[in-house]
């Protein structure tokens, strides 16, 4: 079959993300024998029009859609990407008979909810690079796939979907040929990093989360050898900055230590990152690994420094964790972003300050610190069932793709945004998300491209903010 795949992500806040979902899928249909072609709407000026050209280059016989996100996760400044996918499916369904399937993070959160709103044919669930192959079988043999494991779809007004989640024990890390498909220098000069997953699955039970709902609540490992091997390879195609994407790095602890030993072992000259490491699982054995490893950069995702906040958002680690996880910090030299998400349940002005008190008085100023305020609720969640019960939420779940946010009912918006933007005047290496959303960030990270530096660019965070503002710049 004639296949196109498209990546409808343009998002390049804070930066662009390579779209490892989408290459992995073009190189599986590949290997079942389909001819594809990727058309990428990152960096197109006309989107549309780039549809238009690559169809009228060959009428593909499917369309496939990727798509990374529903909106943006940021209260202050909302944007609502599915609304954008509608114009490309018009512009599809105009030139071409083709069913079209849609695939991502985004459609595994909300299928029903996505696949009523775009119109479209089919929805995989799960991992695209082994359902996508399966559905352009059945519609090879003119079949409906309707009994794919994986997908879904609208019938008789009423959302069909078969369970996805794979059974295997393990999982294979994998990269696809990036440069195949995708204008590679584009990204890497915005300084976006290399994806790699080391594993799938996640066993936490945070209130707000869809990880296990996209990857299932049970662990899937690669082998460490075997993410060598691609770290390996990427390293001797020149692509040295390399982020692990896991929805959780450090856990299983072992699995991560043993990564970053393997690596380490064969001394690779790479520049590693995570920004998802629990403090739960943060020690002097793992950082001194990581840093042996390559590692340039890690995220520590506590999102609060307050017990009654983390227990609200059932995270799993007390405030204790979190000053320990500090502790290490600063016994090493390695850089670190803090995390936090403020107004979750229980949040109160004084938690709030408690918090804030952490920041200040325990990350070092070297650090970056980010605060988001609000969460996106998504149905299904345990956020839904606390926001419904204390009224904070009303829609119904049909109503909730468009972004709807919880904050806390015992603490008022607009004084954490003023704390937050105060604690920011104070100390230079605090950001919130209008600091990611900035007009300019696009431009200074190519110039810090053009000086020879990396990512991660948050490393930069204070140097940045502190010369934005001598141009006269509020950041």
């Amino acid at each position: 079959m004639n296949v196109l795949i498209i990546n409808t992500n343009r998002n390049h806040f804070p930066m662009p993300v390579i779209p490892l979902g989408a290459c992995m899928v073009a190189e599986a249909v590949q290997r079942a024998g389909h001819e594809v072609r990727l058309l990428d709407l990152a960096f197109q000026k006309d989107p549309l029009r780039a549809v238009r050209e690559e169809l009228n280059k060959g009428r593909p016989d499917i369309v496939g859609l990727s798509v990374r996100n529903i909106d943006n996760n940021d209260i202050q400044s909302q944007s609502f990407f599915i609304q954008d996918v509608v114009p490309v499916i018009d512009v599809v369904r105009a030139l071409t008979h083709a069913p079209i399937v849609l695939g991502g993070a985004a459609v595994s959160v909300m299928p029903e909810q996505i696949l009523r709103y775009t119109g479209a044919s089919w929805a995989v669930l799960g991992e695209g690079e082994t359902v996508f192959p399966r559905i352009l079988e059945e519609l090879s043999a003119n079949r409906a796939p309707k009994k794919v494991p994986g997908v879904a779809w609208i019938e008789d007004e009423i959302f069909m979907a078969n369970p996805c989640h794979s059974s295997e024990p393990g999982y294979s890390c994998a990269s696809p040929d990036f440069a195949r498909w995708i204008d590679l220098r584009s990204y890497l000069s915005r300084l976006s990093t290399i994806p790699v997953q080391t594993k799938l699955g996640c066993r936490f039970a945070c209130v707000y989360c869809t990880y296990r709902k996209i990857e299932g609540d049970k662990y899937r490992l690669s082998q460490p050898e075997q993410v060598a091997d691609i770290v390996h390879r990427l390293s001797t195609e020149g692509l040295c900055n390399i982020e692990f994407v896991d929805n959780v790095f450090n856990s299983p602890y072992d699995h991560a230590l043993a990564v970053c030993e393997e690596i380490a072992r064969r001394r690779l000259k790479v520049s590693l990152q995570s920004l998802e490491l629990n403090p739960n699982f943060v020690d002097s054995t793992l950082i001194v690994s990581m840093q042996r490893a390559g590692f340039s950069g890690v995220g520590i995702t506590v999102e609060s420094a307050s017990d009654s906040v983390l227990e609200g958002l059932q995270k799993g680690f007390t405030s204790r964790q979190v000053h320990k996880a500090a502790e290490v910090i600063r016994d090493h030299n390695l850089p670190c972003v803090w995390i936090f998400m403020m107004g979750g349940p229980n949040e109160t002005r004084e938690t709030v300050q408690e918090t804030l008190k952490f920041a200040k008085d325990y990350i070092r100023p070297q650090d970056a610190v980010f605060f988001g305020l609000g969460i996106r609720i998504y149905p299904g969640t345990e956020l839904e069932a606390i926001a419904r019960k204390q009224g904070v939420l009303s829609l119904p779940e049909s109503g909730m793709l468009e972004p709807v946010f919880y904050i806390s009912p015992s603490v008022e918006y607009n004084w954490m945004l003023k704390q937050i933007k105060n604690a920011m005047d104070e100390h230079m290496n605090f950001m919130n998300s209008a600091s990611l959303s900035l007009p300019a960030l696009s431009y200074i990270q190519r110039i810090a491209y053009g000086l020879g530096l990396r990512s991660p660019l948050w490393k930069h965070t204070r140097a940045i903010r502190q010369g934005l503002r001598l141009l006269g710049m509020e950041v």
